[in-house]
């Protein structure tokens, strides 16, 4: 039921047998995509394993019905992700039951998503890989948003001036904020297409190591702790039991092949599919909005607001759905002109900066998987420039947050076998034309809070995992490495927790100033990354023990194997005009461009 070993692809040049029928190839994708059914014929390590084995690699063009397939999946994949967000950053912006606000949010990222998508596949990487929000910006922005001018006011203030009462229910009061966030995002965006344009990322990227990046990402996780209590001490039950399905899903039945059928050969077959392993989180909390749904049509949960269980209910916010329009074209500027200040600005840096450094590590991934060369240097920098733009859109467009590479995607890469650009290019247009029915985005309103806590307390827990993964290159044995892992990580926990708690201590006299100070020291990723990158630098350590150079043999070794042709990275249109160029040879996002090590070679 697989591939055979001289039809293996080993590369983006490979091709499947044109003289197969679109049927047949349909029905291999969904055989080959079983896990664990692997062939057991000339069986090779990890380690000895040059290429991945795919049915359809970067360059390759599936049939159409394939890709919508396919590029659903991903889209399914990405959701849990994209659609936390907005529901994060929609209490400390002030939206508060405005539903019609948070429906717009929703579309509005996912339509700004799948721009981002298909400029990165298209333009950027040229990679399958997904682009959506960031949970490295969401610190930074919580930072932002705690600040005395732009804490929520009182409601019954607004009851007893009726001056200011209209002004409270307005929409100003969110879409301030909200302008406030794009415009910082707009600022440090522009600062990594710089990175990217003129190659710096990869100079800043030799002095980043393991224990800088640990931190960074760990603290992202745990400092979401507040919003995952939030959402899941509506009712703990409900919350447990979203946990559970998703772990269900995840873990104990992710080796469970679902039978289904398919129409091939012009007759009915049944085949195999994972189907829990690559739909975990959605089975796990459409399980959960079902037995919501059930205790509300039963009333066996409380129908008075303030009351334990209440948020559990699913009638909440069905008003949320009557009310929005069938179609919504987001447009850029929608909320209003951004705003910069010098405080959001500063705050947001470290956003860019963590969620650049991730990226360099998904384009080496994601090429290994999907059967390319390892990227290039013009490669990597045009795409990290692209996920500057990406961020840009965002901002303009007023997501309330930033775009970047989806791991979870390019994991699916390896279950599925199909590597192919075109897919992750259905993907993006799919995730642009849902974004178009308002309808849509209003559906996610009504998930029940708890449902959405159980979802959070799985991802934030996975999220600060991730980052205490970098560990597993540095020699956790020495004191060294110990102390410059627990000092930043516990003081990224410390300190931002006592400055929320005496705001009043910062005052030099300058406005701005304590501004700065306060939104920087609040940023927990700020001060653990900070404190890893200057300890992890200036603390002798040899590079086996600081983990950096296994880090580096980990990547190459994952992006090892295929084919030298680099091709599948060029930028398209425009081959034979650039290699005409001379100046060509010097700037670092071209296809035609050379190190100064190559030039000197040649």
């Amino acid at each position: 039921r697989h591939l055979k070993k001289e039809d293996t692809v080993q590369g983006s040049g490979s091709k499947l047998d044109q003289n197969r029928s679109g049927s047949k190839q349909f029905e291999q994708i969904l055989k080959t995509i079983v896990i664990g059914e692997t062939s057991t014929e000339n069986e090779e390590t990890f380690e000895n394993q040059p290429t991945v084995d795919l049915i359809y690699t970067i360059n390759d063009r599936p049939p159409w019905y394939l890709c919508a397939l396919l590029g659903f999946q991903h889209y399914i994949l990405a959701f849990g992700g994209i659609i936390a967000i907005p529901l994060i950053l929609a209490e400390p912006m002030c939206i508060g039951d405005n539903n019609a606000a948070k429906s717009q949010l929703i579309s509005t990222i996912f339509f700004v998503s799948g721009l981002s998508t298909l400029l990165q596949t298209t333009f950027g990487t040229r990679l399958p890989i997904l682009q959506g929000g960031t949970f490295s910006f969401v610190t930074p922005t919580l930072a932002i948003l705690a600040l005395p001018k732009w804490r929520c006011p009182d409601m019954n203030e607004g009851f007893v001036n009726k001056t200011n009462a209209s002004q409270i229910h307005g929409d100003e009061i969110w879409k301030s904020r909200l302008r406030e966030i794009q415009g910082a995002i707009l600022i440090v965006s522009l600062l990594q297409v710089l990175l990217g344009v003129s190659g710096l990322i990869g100079f800043l990227v030799r002095f980043i190591g393991p224990l800088a990046i640990a931190p960074t990402i760990n603290l992202i996780g745990l400092s979401l702790f507040i919003e995952a209590g939030k959402k899941s001490g509506g009712h703990w039950g409900i919350a447990a039991l979203t946990v559970s399905l998703i772990l269900l899903f995840s873990q104990y039945l992710s080796n469970v092949n679902v039978p289904i059928f398919a129409y091939t050969e012009r007759k009915w077959k049944i085949i195999r599919y994972p189907l829990f392993k690559l739909f975990s989180v959605l089975f796990g909390m459409c399980g959960s909005w079902v037995i919501c749904f059930l205790l509300t049509y039963f009333d066996a949960l409380p129908s008075k607001l303030g009351d334990y269980g209440y948020t559990a209910r699913t009638d909440i916010n069905l008003d949320a759905v009557r009310s929005a329009p069938w179609f919504h074209v987001p447009y850029p500027g929608q909320w209003g002109v951004p705003t910069v200040t010098l405080a959001s600005v500063l705050g947001m840096m470290a956003g860019v900066l963590a969620s650049s450094i991730e990226s360099i590590g998904d384009y080496y991934a994601c090429a290994r998987l999907s059967g390319a060369p390892p990227p290039p240097t013009h490669a990597i920098n045009r795409g990290i420039a692209i996920e500057g733009i990406g961020c840009i859109l965002a901002a303009i467009w007023g997501t309330g947050n930033a775009t970047t590479s989806y791991s979870q995607n390019i994991a699916a890469l390896g279950i599925t076998k199909v590597g192919s650009r075109m897919v992750l290019q259905s993907a993006g247009v799919l995730m642009i034309l849902l974004g178009l029915f308002g309808k849509f985005g209003a559906i996610f309103i009504t998930i029940p809070n708890p449902v959405i806590g159980g979802m959070f307390l799985v991802m934030f827990g996975m999220i600060a995992a991730v980052g205490i993964s970098n560990l597993q290159y540095v020699d956790l044995n020495s004191s060294r490495n110990l102390l410059i892992l627990g000092f930043s990580t516990f003081s990224g926990l410390v300190l931002p927790t006592w400055f929320n708690s005496n705001p009043e201590i910062i005052d030099t006299g300058i406005e701005e100033l304590d501004q700065v100070i306060m939104v920087l020291f609040t940023t927990h990723m700020f001060i653990g990354g900070f404190f890893g990158f200057i300890l992890d630098n200036t603390i002798p350590g040899t590079e086996k023990e600081r983990g950096i150079k296994a880090w580096r043999e980990q990547i190459y070794q994952n992006s090892g194997g295929g084919r030298k042709d680099l091709s599948c990275y060029d930028i398209p249109f425009c081959n034979e005009c650039l290699h005409k160029l001379k100046c060509a040879l010097h700037i670092p996002f071209l296809q035609t461009y050379r190190t100064a090590e190559q030039r000197t070679r040649n």
